[in-house]
């Protein structure tokens, strides 16, 4: 159940081949501003999942399978896996800030 996309592409009009990752919607309950997600059955909540080298129509057909609402984050090829790049962006979720 795909119900938010967050793109993170640096080149936007690049979609034959980017890396995708897809996370329960509940985790943004913390972000400033979020719709807020019901939490999911633990038994099919999506903690994090990956596919890299992927198209946008496929990543987002992959999303939409998963068993509990997601948001899937887009990124280019190359880029969100890398030094725990995509964890290291998601900490601004948990700022005071936000």
């Amino acid at each position: 159940m795909l119900w938010n996309v967050i793109d993170k592409r640096k080149r936007p009009y690049r979609w034959r081949e980017v890396n995708a990752i897809v996370e329960a919607t509940e985790h943004d309950n913390s972000c400033a501003d979020a719709d807020q997600a019901p939490e999911s059955d633990p038994k099919v909540i999506v903690d994090y999942e990956a596919l890299e080298a992927v198209s946008v129509s496929e990543a987002v057909k992959w999303a939409e399978s998963q068993n509990c609402p997601v948001t899937l984050y887009l990124y280019d090829l190359g880029a969100g896996f890398g030094d725990d790049q995509h964890f290291t962006n998601m900490e601004a979720r948990f700022d005071d800030e936000n």
